[in-house]
């Protein structure tokens, strides 16, 4: 993307993303998720950081909230209740650090990680000792004043509890810091902030509560917690159970790391995260972030991400504030459950009864822990129900382990050279013609043996005859057909593990098994490649005589027809069957595909080329090899193995009771080998 189109793009994302910012921080609104949202704003931050001069004001990167809602009060923060900024990859976080090291190079950093609860961030303000004020974020700078609704959480103490001064040197601080922290205990103003949240048991109870009472439910904790601080009556503030979390004191105290906050903060009379801990490197961040990722469905509130902190308080000022937020916070997400990404194309799978299913081909994008870059659409009605045209900027869900799915369209971020999307006229598959069936939302392929001429291709492909590819059966080729991950044989090659997981029969330990399947049969000999193109009337044998002739694809691709009706048991109808194959533009496709992606074929190493140019029969039974090593034995040394006799053959072995091939060679004067002369000749 150049300049002029970043700026484009640019201008579009700021208009909206305020729009949604408004609806939310204003209007307690809410129409996209905040995943999707926060994938809004990451690709601003990155269209932003490319070209830095595009830069402005008014940009969401440069601010934090909108205005506060005028109910309640205004409240000026002491300080600014800031923004964080976030990642959501191991690299992001390496990244972040390796920043930092660019402004304090010889510095090693520990870290302080801790969980992000997703409620609604409050300022509490002490003086002496006595709640007074507690206000929300606001748009950072000024807040509401929500103190009679905060009263009502039990989490919250009304007055301090006062430590000891062994409690206090327990957790590090030296006399002089304890002498600063009871002067502002006694007689000064002690901020503390923290989440107020909801837990998952409370919005279940309240909404089981709501629906026998007809009341509208509770959309989410996060949603519900932040409805509940804005009540103007407290009561219907104390009926929602809030509970809160202290993580974070701005009063200056003399401390000298982000942990002793956390660990004051609980001596003092607030809950603290347990689970929260120190790490003395970045790896042990993301160690930590992994952890509580796979564990997050065990805490009893919803969380979405890690926060860390650059645990000694004397280098925050050193790394100082950049744009929205600090330099010394990063805010690690866990894979997002809704992200956005552009829509560059749609293909059409064809079903098992003929039916057509639109596949969207995305932007590859991470969600709910995947990269993904295929969705289905299901069909043309649900295309037109959410007015999609390829190139538009779309919203991809993932509810647990299910497929993703397109959610929504994003259409004021068209630039005007979207497309429509339209059902085809002629099957991708046969090219035969498609119709709407009447009464039906399905597109059908008229030519009722279209899937089935598919699937056994992709399935003779893998089989053991061919790429031999274990564990590729016929259920999951259908399986993957069914989504629109694989249309042909060629697209094996292109799965990820990614693709797999939210299958159903995929495990981790089986996508694996099966990646690492297709993976050990990404170099194959010419003979088998050629036999899995399933051309017809071309058996095995035939495949290995084509591979032993022409010693590459190349040459057989670019064969006359007069040049196949030369080999022996290639007849006209035969070899009319492969110059037409090789001679097929979609064929040729295919092969280009195949190669792309990876395959490729082993080059044919003839050390010993005696038998060279003569063509063998084999008849009866050999004691010292099977028919196919006898046949291997033979090509491996520069033969050919003919199925039957004529005047061209110039051997027939002969084993224990051999047929009528003996016979024939007999009458056409074709000389007769026994075994014992066969493994004379072959030594």
């Amino acid at each position: 993307m150049d300049k002029e189109q970043a700026k484009k793009r640019i201008e579009k994302l700021k208009a909206e993303i305020a729009h949604h910012r408004y609806l939310y921080h204003v209007l307690d609104k809410q129409e996209i998720s905040d995943a999707a949202l926060d994938s809004l704003k990451n690709e601003l931050f990155k269209q932003e950081m490319e070209y830095p001069e595009l830069i402005t004001q008014d940009s969401p990167t440069q601010r934090i909230g909108g205005k506060p809602l005028a109910k309640f009060k205004k409240v000026t923060h002491s300080q600014p209740m800031l923004s964080l900024y976030d990642a959501f990859s191991k690299q992001d976080m390496y990244d972040w650090e390796n920043r930092m090291k660019k402004i304090l190079p010889s510095q090693e950093f520990s870290y302080y990680a801790e969980l992000k609860m997703d409620g609604l961030a409050m300022s509490l303000r002490y003086e002496a000792g006595i709640f007074v004020q507690g206000a929300t974020r606001g748009d950072g700078k000024v807040g509401e004043d929500v103190t009679q609704n905060l009263k009502t959480i039990d989490a919250i103490p009304l007055v301090l509890r006062r430590p000891s001064e062994r409690e206090l040197k327990v957790i590090g601080l030296d006399d002089e810091i304890i002498k600063k922290f009871f002067y502002a205990f006694d007689r000064g103003v002690i901020e503390v902030r923290g989440e107020a949240i909801m837990t998952l048991n409370v919005l279940k109870e309240l909404n089981e509560k709501y629906a026998r009472e007809g009341k509208a439910l509770l959309a989410n904790p996060r949603n519900a917690a932040a409805g509940s601080i804005r009540q103007l009556d407290p009561k219907i503030t104390a009926e929602r159970k809030l509970d809160f979390y202290a993580y974070s004191l701005i009063t200056d105290l003399g401390l000298t790391e982000h942990e002793q906050e956390h660990e004051l903060a609980k001596l003092i009379g607030f809950k603290i995260l347990a689970i929260n801990k120190f790490c003395k490197n970045i790896e042990e961040v993301i160690e930590f972030h992994d952890f509580e990722e796979r564990n997050k469905d065990k805490v009893p509130f919803e969380c979405d991400g890690v926060v860390a902190m650059v645990n000694d308080l004397a280098l925050w000022p050193k790394l100082g504030i950049v744009g929205k937020g600090p330099r010394y916070v990063m805010a690690y997400k866990f894979a997002a459950e809704q992200v956005t990404t552009k829509l560059l194309d749609v293909l059409w799978q064809v079903g098992r009864t003929g039916t057509l299913t639109p596949t969207a081909v995305l932007e590859p994008v991470r969600v709910g822990g995947v990269t993904v870059s295929q969705s289905t659409l299901h069909n043309m009605d649900e295309i037109n129900r959410l007015g999609l045209k390829i190139g538009d900027t779309i919203i991809l869900e993932r509810a647990g382990d299910v497929i993703p799915k397109v959610v929504q369209v994003l259409p004021k971020l068209r630039i005007g050279k979207e497309k429509n999307i339209e059902a085809p006229k002629q099957c991708p598959i046969c090219n035969s013609e498609v119709v709407r069936v009447p009464g039906e939302v399905a597109f059908r392929c008229t030519n009722k043996e279209c899937y089935a001429v598919n699937m056994r291709s992709m399935s003779h492909w893998a089989s053991k005859g061919a790429m031999d590819i274990d564990g590729l059966g016929p259920k999951i080729i259908e399986q993957l057909m069914k989504i629109g991950l694989v249309r042909t044989f060629a697209d094996f090659y292109k799965l990820t593990l990614d693709d797999l997981l939210p299958l159903e029969r995929f495990a981790q330990k089986s996508a694996e098994n099966l990646i690492a399947a297709i993976d050990a049969k990404r170099e194959v000999e010419l003979s088998k490649f050629i036999y899995g193109l399933g051309i017809r009337h071309v058996g095995e044998e035939t495949a290995i005589d084509l591979a032993n002739h022409f010693g590459n694809l190349d040459n057989i691709k670019n064969a006359k027809l007069e040049d196949l009706e030369k080999l022996s048991d290639v007849g006209p109808i035969m070899a009319k069957s492969i110059y037409d194959w090789f001679s097929n533009p979609k064929h040729l496709d295919l092969l280009d595909e195949l190669k792309n992606n990876g395959l490729k074929i082993k080059k044919i190493e003839q050390k010993d080329k005696k038998l060279a140019n003569k063509i063998f029969v084999l008849t009866g039974s050999l004691e010292s090899f099977t028919r196919d090593e006898a046949k291997a034995k033979i090509r491996g040394l520069g033969g050919d193995v003919s199925s039957s006799v004529s005047k061209n053959t110039d051997y027939v072995v002969a084993g224990e009771e051999a047929g009528s091939k003996l016979d024939k060679a007999k009458t056409l004067g074709v000389r007769v080998l026994s075994e014992s002369e066969f493994l004379e000749m072959i030594k």
